[in-house]
C-alpha cells in the first residue's frame, strides 16, 4: 500500500463512480480499477460494492477510507513544515555554552529572534571541554568555545575577541592608577572563580614567575556572584571583559591595565560541515556574521582553515 494508491482510492470515494475519478485524475478508467483492485488484494479486501452502480464503500473500505485522509493530510502537513523551515518560518537552533561563552551570545539572539521571531533557540549550558563531543554526537547543532578544539570534523569561526580584566571598586586605592605591575598586586584580596581553567592556571603561573604571591581568598562559582562582590567592595578579580561590560560602563566596577598580564580569549562559533547544518542553524551563522559588520570592535567573523 503506497499513498498514490490511496491517492485514487480516495478519489473514487468522493466521486462515487470511477469514470469520474479517472477523469478528475487524468487517468484511464481501467487504470483506476487495476490500481484498486491491486490495493483490495494487498489488503484482502473489498472496498467498493460492486452490485451498486454509485461506488457505495464497504465497512472495510470506510475504515480505509479514514485513516488514508489522515495519511494524505500528514503528508502535506510534512510538505508544509519542510517549505516553512525553508523559509525560516519554522525550526530550531540548539547551542552549547559555558557561563562566560553564552555572554556573546546575547546580542546575536537578540538579532536574530527580531529576524526570525518563529525560530526556537536553546542554549544549553556545558562545560567547554564537552561541547566539541556534543556537537559531534549531533546533541547540539553548534557550541561556542574560547579555545580551538583541533577537530578536523568541526568547522569554526572566530566570533569575538575578549581579554582578561582586572577590575576594582571605583573607591579602591589602585582605581586612579593607569597602569599597575604584577608585583603592586601581591598584597590584593582576589575573588576568583572556583571552576579550574587554562586561564586561571595562566594566571597563577604569571604571579609565581614574578615571584608575587596570589591571594585568592574567595572562590565563587559565577561569574555574576563574582562582580557583585567586587562591586560591593570586598576584594578585586581578573574576568573576561565581557562579562563586566555593563558595571564598567555604569562605572561600578574600574578596569586597570595590568603590564606582564596580557591574555587575549578569541571565541568560536563551533559546528559540524555547513552541509550538515539545518537552515535555521546556517541563518544563525549569517546573524553573526553581521552584528560583527555591524558593531565592529571585538565582534568578528573569521574563518578558520583546517
Amino acid at each position: 500500500m503506497d499513498l498514490s494508491q490511496l491517492e485514487v482510492f480516495l478519489s473514487v470515494a468522493r466521486e462515487r463512480r470511477f469514470s469520474r475519478a479517472a477523469e478528475k485524475l487524468f487517468r484511464t478508467q481501467s487504470a483506476v480499477s487495476q490500481t484498486i483492485r491491486k490495493l483490495e488484494l494487498e489488503i484482502g479486501e473489498s472496498l467498493f460494492d460492486r452490485s451498486s452502480r454509485d461506488g457505495v464503500l464497504t465497512d472495510a473500505g470506510r475504515v480505509l477510507q479514514e485513516y488514508a485522509e489522515k495519511l494524505i493530510n500528514l503528508r502535506q502537513d510534512a510538505q508544509t513544515a519542510l517549505v516553512e523551515m525553508r523559509e525560516l518560518q519554522k525550526g530550531k537552533v540548539t547551542i552549547a555554552a559555558n557561563e562566560f561563552t553564552a555572554l556573546y551570545l546575547l546580542p546575536v539572539l537578540g538579532e536574530f529572534r527580531r529576524l526570525h521571531p518563529t525560530i526556537k533557540i536553546t542554549v544549553r549550558r556545558s562545560l567547554g571541554s564537552q561541547i566539541p563531543d556534543d556537537v559531534l554526537k549531533h546533541n547540539v547543532e553548534m557550541g561556542v568555545l574560547s579555545y580551538d578544539p583541533q577537530e578536523l570534523q568541526l568547522r569554526s569561526v572566530v566570533v569575538y575577541l575578549d581579554e582578561l580584566a582586572f577590575v576594582v571598586p571605583p573607591n579602591h586605592p589602585l582605581a586612579t592608577a593607569g597602569e599597575v605591575s604584577i608585583r603592586q598586586l601581591g598584597a590584593e584580596s582576589f575573588v576568583a572563580h572556583i571552576v579550574a581553567s587554562p586561564y586561571k592556571d595562566k594566571v597563577i603561573e604569571a604571579f609565581r614567575r614574578h615571584k608575587t604571591p596570589l591571594h585568592m581568598d574567595v572562590e565563587l562559582p559565577t561569574l555574576q556572584a563574582i562582580t557583585r562582590f567586587v562591586v560591593m567592595g570586598k576584594g578585586v578579580a581578573l574576568v573576561p571583559e565581557i562579562s563586566v561590560q555593563e558595571e564598567l560602563g555604569r562605572g561600578d566596577l574600574v578596569r586597570i591595565p595590568v603590564r606582564d598580564l596580557h591574555f587575549q580569549r578569541k571565541l568560536r562559533l563551533v559546528y559540524r560541515h555547513e552541509s550538515n547544518l539545518s537552515h535555521a542553524g546556517s541563518a544563525f551563522l549569517k546573524v553573526a556574521e553581521q552584528v560583527a559588520r555591524e558593531k565592529g570592535g571585538r565582534y568578528c567573523f573569521q574563518r578558520e582553515k583546517r
